[in-house]
């Protein structure tokens, strides 16, 4: 993140309206209120997946944040973890509905890294605790954003195969975004087959 969005207002989710989806999971989307001031973000524990071509490329996402439409960024594939659901469970259903990509958990590695990032979106102010996991793919699958919930709809904009190398010089989040995909194609590299 840079300076201007570490510098956004905090923002409290008051009077959560729901905006009428439910994604296969059965959770209502909902979007925040943005009048009132919070000192306190929301936590949000997430799992992340990259998956990882034989060509030792990972797959992202090309986003923006609806409160910033200007900026456009890569980022891992994934989200909050429901109710009731394992992280592993929450990577294979994100996977799905961000690229439309169908893989069981059991082809997910052990866990390759956990951060803890601060972020704003949509002019709420989150703290994510992200766990991220590796999947074997091949870089010819298709992806669709056919499944995407109400909120993700014209922010998730493209998906593309990238090296950590290929980063430089474009946007990415989180920050640390290179050396976590160097870890993956490590993890990748190193699984059983």
């Amino acid at each position: 993140m840079n300076g201007d969005q570490n510098a956004a207002t905090w923002m409290a989710v008051e009077r959560a309206k729901p905006i009428g989806a439910q994604c296969p999971s059965g959770r209502v989307a909902f979007r925040a209120s943005r009048n009132a001031l919070s000192a306190t973000p929301i936590h949000r524990v997430t799992a992340r997946v990259l998956p990882v071509s034989s060509t030792g490329a990972v797959l992202l996402l090309q986003e923006r944040d609806p409160a910033r439409p200007g900026e456009l960024y890569w980022s891992s594939i994934g989200g909050a973890v429901d109710s009731g659901e394992s992280l592993p469970e929450a990577a294979v259903r994100e996977l799905w509905e961000e690229t439309g990509i169908v893989v069981g958990a059991d082809l997910l590695t052990a866990p390759v890294h956990r951060g803890v990032q601060a972020y704003s979106w949509d002019g709420v102010d989150n703290v994510a605790d992200s766990t991220y996991f590796v999947v074997p793919l091949d870089d010819h699958v298709e992806v669709n954003f056919d499944h995407l919930e109400p909120e993700e709809v014209g922010n998730v904009l493209a998906a593309g195969w990238w090296t950590p190398a290929a980063l430089a010089g474009v946007a990415f989040r989180p920050p640390d975004l290179p050396e976590i995909m160097s870890t993956a194609l490590t993890a990748y590299a190193d699984r059983p087959r």
